[in-house]
């Protein structure tokens, strides 16, 4: 029997999966061909927009890990950070699509974007924020159990506690080398001068790479390992 695929869901689009994931808006967002000053501006758009739908997932992850700590589960909230995490490693490795585009090429389109800068991400905003207020509602778990910070490294591997701190560690690493990998694009594609130049957009980039969310858990984590500790929360 030939089966009736016609689309049941309201909004656009001839199929339901066009009407599901809207992607006749989605595919709309970027500059048409007409209105760009350079082809690479999709290349430069499609990373960029991807990014902000991965970091508003992972935002959304660090939520609910909250609330699941509050409500007692550090197990439910391990798994959601580390999907989180892996959202960080995507955003991470689709910056190798830089690679191809030139810092001629990156002048060239830079009119396009105005004043526009990372910085003013709303996807990385609400990271920022979920990751502190993922910070602050386990300090309240462990002051809930009586637990001290610093005896989280030596606890068993198999305690939910020292399982949420490591996912907690593994979190701030990726974001970590997501920094790390951004000023090496800095100073690739963007033709910005190496960190402690006057005026270089790479020298703020270089400044927030030691910068952790949680820096007492590094810094026992380091204290252990007779390192320095971490800087704190930027």
């Amino acid at each position: 029997m030939k089966r009736d695929h016609s689309p049941v869901l309201p909004g656009d689009g001839d199929t339901d999966y066009a009407r599901y994931m809207r992607t006749e808006a989605l595919l709309d967002l970027q500059r048409r061909p007409e209105q760009m000053i350079h082809r690479d501006e999709l290349l430069f758009q499609v990373v960029h927009q991807s990014t902000e739908l991965w970091l508003k997932l992972a935002a959304a992850d660090l939520t609910e890990a909250t609330d699941r700590i509050d409500a007692g589960e550090p197990a439910a909230a391990e798994l959601l950070l580390t999907r989180a995490a892996l959202g960080v490693r995507l955003i991470t490795d689709q910056l190798e699509m830089f690679r191809h585009l030139s810092p001629a090429d990156f002048q060239a389109m830079q009119p396009a974007l105005g004043n526009g800068s990372g910085a003013e991400s709303p996807g990385w905003r609400q990271v920022q924020a979920a990751s502190r207020r993922l910070g602050r509602a386990f300090t309240d778990l462990l002051a809930a159990h009586g637990v001290d910070v610093s005896a989280l490294p030596a606890a068993d591997a198999t305690d939910p506690l020292h399982r949420l701190a490591e996912a907690m560690l593994e979190w701030d690493e990726r974001v970590a080398s997501w920094r790390v990998r951004h000023y090496q694009v800095a100073l690739r594609v963007g033709g910005h001068g190496p960190a402690g130049t006057p005026g270089s957009p790479a020298t703020m980039l270089a400044r927030l790479i030691d910068h952790r969310f949680f820096p007492e858990l590094w810094q026992v984590r380091m204290g252990t390992a007779g390192g320095p500790p971490p800087a704190g929360r930027p």
